[in-house]
């Protein structure tokens, strides 16, 4: 098939209109002008390390799939509707779409030339034979995967303070620079209310979560897994702007993944602590995080309860059985894979937990779009062995998990892939908000102490619905 040729046109945006602007004044900006558009942003950095945000508006290629069907749309309005399942696996369906959109090779001093999306954790059923109960009228149901090629990426490098727009432009096609630069300069950032409507409802009460946490651990004592997630759903009802949930979310609980992408008829927006997979130069790193302790708000208290999350039989246990699977599902595309970071005590707004770094380097028959299927979902939000697992939580939870444990963010046309579990996030969707949390379930669990850390996770995502109110 015939590639779409693209020119990349890298403008830097002047100083005198960088400086004065963010990316949520930029977003507020552009979103009524450019329906669809999506943010990411990145508030915890460390050097030049995850300090790039970008705004990512006017889509002109899309890979989506729904309901066992994968539509790719290409720059010419071009249409291909393939039925799953196919002669090729959808990671191969995904890396053949990703093939045929090629760039000039222009050098851009941002990488943002890539497909920007997500994935939901249903949408396992496509890279491995396991059976889920998937209702497609489901309240809480959205294509299983969506990712778009934007004509226009703005990109903020918050390390370096610059400001570039990067454009994909078709043959014959003319920058829309000057265009935006008038938008941003006569800029207006309209504002409207966001208000809880009733209570927030779930599926399971207290109760019936910690039976279900019993019933993950019977498993664990019969040796059917030695760990499973099991989470629990939310419900509330509102009226006005989600986005001020974000924005009070992103105030609440900064982490490294910040994201609000728009599709008209629902939305999903987070503050994501932990990478599903990141792919950069080769090199494919999952960082599991497993093992968590409620902040106390106090620095020296906290200083004690990190001391005693490293030591924890439990909370190691766990994360040691995550660091294997994370090996495990590495190595079955990439050669030297190695533990580089062990066991670090990690401090976010309202938890603390215990991180780690696996690596390896990818083998030449790899594409990255399989990687992520073979290590998909993460481990931190299935359990291990991680087959089994996902059965059980499939028989045991009431609610299909649609967004919640999958994956957002970027797959770069560089081989790159950088995105972030989808977890401390909320869909939005016909006036309701759905926001999810899960625990890790051992043989040596206490119920209590799991349906704790299940609410201490959906502590942030509380508050900001609280705190949209003042926005």
């Amino acid at each position: 098939m015939n590639a779409f040729q693209l020119k990349v046109n890298c403008s830097r945006i002047p100083p005198h209109i960088g400086d004065v602007v963010t990316p949520v004044s930029i977003y507020l900006t552009l979103r009524d002008l450019y329906p669809n558009a999506v943010l990411l942003e990145s508030s915890d950095y460390h050097g030049n390390n995850n300090s790039l945000s970008f705004i990512c508006f006017d889509p002109i290629a899309d890979f989506i799939v729904n309901n066992e069907k994968v539509l790719c749309r290409y720059p010419d309005g071009q249409e291909e509707v393939t039925q799953l399942p196919a002669q090729e696996s959808l990671t191969d369906i995904l890396q053949g779409f990703v093939n045929r959109l090629k760039t000039d090779g222009a050098a851009c001093p941002v990488p943002a030339s890539g497909l920007y999306g997500y994935t939901t954790y249903d949408a396992v059923r496509y890279f491995e034979d396991v059976k889920l109960d998937v209702d497609p009228n489901a309240p809480n149901a959205i294509p299983d995967m969506r990712y778009h090629l934007y004509r226009c990426v703005i990109a903020f490098n918050h390390f370096t303070n610059q400001l570039y727009l990067v454009e994909h432009l078709m043959d014959g096609e003319a920058s829309q620079f000057a265009s935006l630069l008038n938008i941003l300069k006569n800029r207006t950032v309209p504002s409207f209310r966001f208000l809880p409507d009733g209570d927030e409802r779930s599926p399971l009460t207290d109760d019936a979560y910690r039976q279900m946490v019993n019933n993950g651990k019977e498993h664990c004592f019969r040796g059917d897994v030695f760990q499973i997630v099991l989470s629990r759903q939310f419900t509330q009802r509102f009226t006005g702007d989600e986005f001020n949930v974000y924005r009070a979310l992103r105030n609440i609980n900064p982490s490294p993944y910040l994201f609000f992408f728009d599709y008209g008829n629902y939305r999903l927006f987070g503050s994501s602590p932990e990478s599903q997979l990141v792919v950069e130069k080769g090199v494919a790193t999952i960082n599991p995080i497993a093992g968590t302790f409620k902040r106390t708000g106090d620095d020296m208290k906290d200083l004690e309860l990190a001391e005693a999350l490293a030591k924890d039989p439990k909370e190691n246990a766990e994360h040691v059985m995550l660091v294997d699977l994370a090996r495990n599902d590495l190595g079955r595309n990439c050669t030297g894979v190695t533990v580089k970071t062990y066991k670090e005590i990690q401090y976010y707004s309202h938890v603390l937990h215990m991180v780690s770094e696996v690596n390896g380097k990818l083998k030449p028959n790899s594409s990255v779009p399989r990687v992520m299927g073979d290590t998909f979902p993460a481990g931190t939000l299935s359990g291990a062995p991680k087959f089994r697992a996902m059965e059980l939580i499939n028989k045991y939870e009431p609610h299909q998990r649609s967004f919640y444990g999958g994956c957002i963010g970027k797959l770069g046309l560089d081989g790159s892939f950088n995105q972030a579990i989808t977890i401390r996030s909320f869909l939005s969707k016909d006036n309701t908000l759905f926001y999810q949390a899960g625990a890790g379930v051992v043989s040596e669990s206490s119920d209590v102490s799991e349906l704790n850390e299940v609410n201490n996770k959906l502590g942030a995502l509380k508050k900001a619905i609280e705190l949209a109110r003042e926005f």
